[in-house]
């Protein structure tokens, strides 16, 4: 929906006067420091008490841009503790604002059963836009923008992983992970495997001085970081929809021939069903028959 520019108004209250009591979702830059808004820094300065994950990684981030508001840990093992002392804090007439190491909080952090017991506790809640690592993963990566899913961190183990890559690859969208750069080769190699060789992007270090985005096939990407090794930095991961990779004029025998030459039957199956978007039933019988014929990835 376009921004509606007549909607725009200056911020409120005006800068020096207290904040009003609850709590202010505030987002901050996911590489580069100057990418805050002049409203976050507002109202970094004149909150109570800053709620963040790591004292230290946002301890910086004041220090850069002078902001002395005394900062209050919450993070994941300590959050069930430390959520209704905040919440109590807020009633009592303080601002707090949370924030995360980077990026927009309450995307994969704690911080969203703190927004939840606020609401049931009456405490108002405001967001403050900005940085957010997978929306400029989505932009950088020339997929379809339009429908996207954020699926989080990817599971560690490869089993796990599968499953959970097998639980979204009938949504219609373009899909958005996290990884480690240590599983980042593994990582593609079963999402190619899940999903075939659709268009994707690994993004990262993104708004810092060596981002980098590399696009292609699943497959070609998981070859790649295979040999390369791991890159350093954060990693997204963007890989288009099932419709996204022209699978339409695919040959259901070519397909399955070439993935049953690496994949067992059933994994075969799901990564040509993936790609043509045809009925598993009708993939598998005929990779079964396929299998047969040449004795492939039985």
């Amino acid at each position: 929906m376009a921004d509606d520019a007549d909607a725009l108004e200056l911020p409120s209250p005006a800068p020096g006067k207290p904040l009003a009591p609850g709590l202010y979702l505030v987002a901050t830059p996911i590489g580069n420091a100057a990418d805050i808004t002049l409203r976050a820094l507002d109202t970094l300065k004149r909150a109570a008490a800053v709620a963040c994950e790591d004292t230290r990684v946002t301890g910086r981030l004041m220090t850069i841009h002078g902001v002395p508001t005394p900062l209050v840990p919450y993070h994941e093992h300590n959050a069930a503790r430390m959520r209704p002392q905040l919440i109590r804090r807020m009633q009592g007439g303080e601002a707090i604002a949370l924030v995360s190491d980077a990026g927009t909080p309450l995307v994969s952090d704690p911080g969203y059963k703190l927004v939840r017991e606020c609401v049931e506790a009456g405490v108002a809640v405001t967001t403050l836009p900005g940085p957010s690592a997978p929306l400029s993963a989505l932009l950088l990566s020339g997929l379809p923008s339009d429908r996207f899913l954020f699926a989080g961190f990817l599971p560690n183990k490869s089993a796990a992983r599968r499953t959970a890559i097998a639980e979204v690859k009938a949504v219609p969208a373009t899909l958005i992970f996290f990884d480690s750069a240590q599983r980042l080769a593994a990582s593609l190699a079963d999402l190619a495997a899940v999903l075939g060789p659709r268009p994707a992007a690994v993004a990262r270090e993104l708004t810092k001085l060596y981002e980098e985005v590399r696009r292609g096939p699943l497959d070609a990407l998981a070859a790649h970081y295979e040999q390369a090794g791991p890159p350093r930095g954060e990693i997204v991961i963007v890989v288009g929809g099932p419709s996204d990779d022209g699978a339409e004029g695919v040959d259901l025998d070519t397909a399955l021939r070439d993935a049953l030459s690496r994949l067992s039957v059933r994994d075969a199956t799901a990564a040509v069903t993936a790609l043509t978007g045809m009925p598993k039933r009708e993939v598998y019988a005929r990779a079964l028959e396929l299998s047969r014929e040449g004795g492939e990835g039985a």
